[in-house]
């Protein structure tokens, strides 16, 4: 691959902007069989937290029009696990990692950070969408000074870059992004999944047993791009786009708005290939437009 895709990143050097998005790739062992892991940007893990969380009770997978709800509950084996197993193998692969971190509590995204100090780890994703057990449960990212507060914790005790993970679910997006830049992140990445509800007609009951879930896939692409185009104008940090991302074209849509990286999702799910081929794509894009490095048209749209 030539230099045309390399991008940096809150100060990381990556090969080319494309990673996966949390969730959606595990950890990369299911899908190394399908793609070269050192190809890729990055790896971005399932979400990790201190200790092992179960997720929630099924069916908690539905399909929409244009994408799918999960309400998986960030079900997951913990830290240690992917200290001893997770990160060991990724490493073995070339591949480069940004590990998603999640918590119910500000100790609980602290000791994650803590324990991953001493860890050859690129950065570190801290997903705000988490429930705060002691605010009632409302999300860390839809306050502002709570967005601000979990960045400034995290940064105290991070030996990695770290970037903050947007929900959508706000009034504000831009309020949002501004509150972890004064908290200190190092980057940002949006969109998180929208909050969605599908009802099974024939039972009259949820489809869900979560009765809600994160909506993801094409049809959250438009909210997607316009909300990185809006955090791209209102930050002096990075953004790391995602949502809806299927193909080359979608990615070049979100570098345009203002990404300087994005992440590939829900597309995972139907084309395990499609990391790598949207890789393809955009250097063949930048050998076509004549452009020396990718980076050219980042935010090429302008400001509005």
């Amino acid at each position: 691959m030539s230099e045309k895709l390399r991008v940096n990143f809150a100060g990381v050097t990556f090969e080319n902007p494309v990673t996966t998005a949390s969730g959606t790739f595990g950890s990369g062992m299911e899908y190394s069989d399908f793609v070269d892991l050192e190809k890729l940007g990055a790896v971005t893990t399932k979400g990790v937290a201190n200790v092992p969380w179960p997720g929630n009770p099924t069916p908690r997978v539905a399909e929409t029009h244009a994408g799918m709800l999960n309400a998986i509950g960030l079900q997951n084996p913990g830290v240690d696990t992917l200290i001893s197993r997770d990160l060991p193998f990724l490493r073995e692969k070339g591949a480069r990692i940004i590990v998603n971190v999640c918590g119910h509590t500000k100790e609980e995204y602290v000791e994650v950070a803590e324990r991953l100090a001493d860890e050859q780890v690129d950065m570190l994703e801290i997903n705000i969408s988490c429930p705060n057990v002691k605010e009632g449960g409302i999300a860390f990212g839809q306050k502002p000074e709570m967005a601000e507060e979990i960045t400034k914790a995290v940064k105290k005790v991070s030996t990695h870059p770290v970037i903050m993970k947007l929900s959508p679910n706000v009034t504000d997006i831009a309020e949002m992004a501004r509150a972890v830049e004064a908290g200190g992140a190092d980057g940002v990445s949006l969109i998180n999944t929208l909050t969605g509800m599908k009802i099974d007609v024939a039972r009259r009951t949820f489809l869900l047993a979560n009765k809600t879930g994160g909506m993801s896939g094409p049809c959250v692409k438009p909210v997607a791009v316009r909300m990185v185009y809006q955090v791209a104008n209102a930050v002096d940090i990075p953004v790391l786009g995602m949502g809806g991302i299927q193909n080359t074209e979608d990615a070049l849509e979100f570098l345009m708005a203002g990404a300087t990286m994005v992440a590939v999702g829900t597309a995972n799910f139907f084309n395990p290939y499609a990391t790598s081929e949207i890789i393809d794509g955009l250097e063949e894009y930048a050998k076509r437009e004549g452009l020396g490095n990718i980076s050219e048209i980042v935010g090429c749209v302008g400001k509005g």
